[in-house]
């Protein structure tokens, strides 16, 4: 007779508990808790094995094979390549123990002790991960050293794992002084410099082996982040780096690496040098790649440090023709009608410029004379006032929240809004628009032609200066970089870039819609698409009716400045018949001069200034160009007019009359 199978025989697992009640019935025994902790661990351990064993070290010589990042033209030609690795690999003995001293007790106090891991670091990173944020800090050295050197700078679950059992691998297998000495070979410290020795280079052209500790502090601070701790950097960097330079310090007496007494003899923060870029950079090519980078770094969440390191594929909004064409240009009214040899008042004159698409898309900029010598990029930095050029913006806003308001609104001697009549207009092109001044209220529409400050300033108060702030942030132009909310406000006391003030204008030529502007249309890196780079999508930023409405009384005060300054004739091309203007003027006492002017599908806003690299405040333009120049303001609308035109500026120097 066949055997029957024996039953397997399952432990009887006494749970809901038999003799308890209520909630003991339910809650497992010591013995069964401990028993599942037991399992729990022995599960954890296996699993931390089994990925330990799979988990090989990359071969770093990787890193060797790094690109440059290219950046393409908006036609797909070949802009520029940046981002060769700038490095030379220096030995221990090489480095002095005061650099080694810094950077242990800025970034891991407990290097020459730890496993190599820092678990709460991974721990935090894996919290921020989970919850859809950035990567924290916290990592080792160890751990820094191999993601600059075996891993990529994605921002993952998984590369924090790799890192993780990497790390402890290598800090098995090498010894402190190695991953120490790798670490301070491939960190990256700004300026274009991977490594400790391209680091000393580019901050006070030494070689590392001469650095003191004061200089090694600052060095050690920049592993922070250089984007927010190079001292040449904007935005309260040189404080934040004083005072890193000065913690670093203090905790190498904290550790015992430096006796007191040393520390009290670096009292004087060290400055480096000036920073330099390389020769690919210059002329405009390094404001382009300066104004796409800050574009993919908005968009992508890229740093300096991951360009830096290459293999990106950076395709632009930048038209050659036309960059050359605005280089030219200035270049050209520079030239003719400016002499700093003879007229001190041309001395220290400034140009920015920028040009762009009803869509968004900047496809040119002026930024300065050579990005190699003249850091500070003209067309995107804020700090020049706009002064009359910001008319439109109020006269917007009081269109947009008083529908009794019209561009024949005047206010009345007692300062109520009163109706004037179209035909009161001062004619376009008019000798001088001003001739009947007293006769009658100002209307809206001549004063954005005359000098009208009285009536902007009556408007802004009329609509409120707060929603005249809200239209021209609207419109694009950066909260951060308009001024306080007071009687001066309406008259263009806020400093947007050429950049933003550009794409603000666009609204008033395209019925009130504008989108943000954009440098950059993709990015890749090994043949995959970096993702962010989808083109702004156009919003409303007034209402149709008000935009056209301004936008006809910009095309009087564009045609009233060419002809005051005889530049009519070379207007007479295609797409001209849809410009318009807005312009600062002669009775301005802004220290500025600004033409923004909308013509074949693109605005272009050009400014000019004066200013000394050790003055923070602008100069003076009374007499740049001579008598007739009216403070300098008829020069931004012949680099205007010769760069939409392409065509010799008939207007020739000291032909200018005003610009209405």
């Amino acid at each position: 007779m066949a055997r029957r199978p024996r039953r397997l025989r399952v432990p009887h697992v006494d749970h809901p508990r038999g003799g308890r009640s209520g909630l003991r019935r339910r809650l497992p025994s010591w013995r069964q808790a401990g028993g599942g902790a037991l399992a729990g661990c022995a599960v954890l351990a296996g699993a931390f094995a089994v990925v330990y064993t799979s988990v090989d070290i990359p071969d770093e010589n990787a890193e060797a094979r790094r690109q440059g990042t290219v950046y393409y033209w908006a036609d797909g030609s070949h802009m520029v390549s940046v981002g060769a690795v700038n490095r030379q690999n220096v030995t221990l003995a090489d480095i002095p123990d005061s650099v080694e001293h810094a950077v242990v007790a800025a970034e891991n106090e407990t290097f020459y002790e730890d496993s190599g891991v820092s678990l709460k670091g991974i721990g935090r990173a894996a919290v921020s991960i989970v919850k859809g944020g950035d990567t924290q800090g916290g990592s080792t050295i160890t751990q820094q050293y191999v993601k600059n050197t075996y891993l990529s700078q994605e921002q993952s679950a998984k590369r924090k794992v790799r890192e993780f059992f990497i790390s402890l691998k290598l800090n098995n297998r090498r010894t402190k002084e190695e991953i120490l000495q790798g670490y301070l070979n491939t960190s990256w410290f700004g300026r274009g410099a991977n490594g400790v020795q391209a680091a000393a280079q580019a901050y006070y052209g030494i070689p590392a082996k001469d650095l003191d500790p004061s200089q090694a502090a600052l060095l050690a601070a920049l592993l922070k982040g250089a984007e927010e701790y190079d001292p040449a950097g904007g935005g309260g960097n040189h404080a934040r780096a004083v005072e890193r330079w000065k913690w670093i310090l203090d905790r190498q007496v904290e550790t015992g690496v430096m006796t007191r007494a040393e520390r009290d003899t670096y009292r004087t923060f060290p400055e480096p040098r000036r920073a330099a870029k390389p020769t690919s950079l210059g002329g405009q090519t390094g404001y382009l790649v300066d104004i796409a980078n800050k574009y993919v770094k908005k968009r992508s969440g890229l740093t300096d440090k991951d360009l830096a390191r290459g293999g990106y594929k950076v395709h632009t909004t930048f038209d050659k023709a036309k960059v050359r064409q605005l280089e030219h240009s200035v270049r050209k009214v520079r030239e003719r009608d400016l002499d700093p040899k003879k007229r001190a008042e041309d001395r220290h004159v400034e140009v920015g410029a920028a040009s762009v698409r009803d869509d968004g898309a900047v496809v040119a900029v002026y930024g300065g004379a050579d990005a190699v010598t003249h850091f500070a990029n003209n067309a995107d930095t804020a700090g020049v006032p706009a002064g009359s050029a910001f008319k439109p913006f109020v006269l917007a806003a009081g269109l947009q929240h008083d529908d009794t308001l019209t561009l024949e609104s005047a206010f009345d001697a007692s300062g109520r809004p009163v109706k004037v009549g179209a035909d009161s207009r001062a004619p376009v092109g008019a000798p001088d628009a001003r001739a009947d001044r007293g006769r009658r209220p100002t209307t809206f529409y001549d004063a954005l032609q005359q000098q009208g400050y009285a009536t902007f300033t009556q408007l802004g108060r009329h609509v409120g200066l707060e929603k005249v702030k809200e239209l021209a942030v609207s419109a694009g132009l950066h909260e951060s970089s308009l001024a306080r909310l007071d009687k001066s406000f309406p008259l263009g006391t806020s400093t947007p870039s050429a950049v933003r003030m550009a794409n603000a204008y666009t609204a008033f030529a395209n019925r009130g819609m504008r989108a943000e502007p954009y440098a950059v249309t993709g990015v890749s890196r090994d043949g995959e698409e970096v993702e962010g780079f989808e083109k702004p999508v156009p919003r409303r930023a007034m209402d149709a009716s008000v935009a056209n409405e301004v936008n006809t009384a910009l095309g009087a005060v564009f045609w009233n400045a060419l002809t005051a300054d005889r530049q009519i004739d070379a207007l007479s091309g295609p797409g001209m018949h849809k410009t318009s203007a807005g312009a600062t003027d002669g009775d301005d006492r802004m220290r500025s001069a600004w033409f923004v002017g909308h013509a074949q599908d693109a605005t272009t806003a050009v400014t000019m200034f004066r200013t000394r690299p050790e003055t923070p405040q602008l100069l003076g333009m009374q007499g740049v160009g001579g008598s007739g120049s009216n403070r300098g303001n008829v020069f931004p609308q012949r680099i205007w007019t010769e760069f939409a035109t392409g065509r010799e500026n008939p207007g020739g120097p000291g032909r200018a009359a005003g610009t209405g």
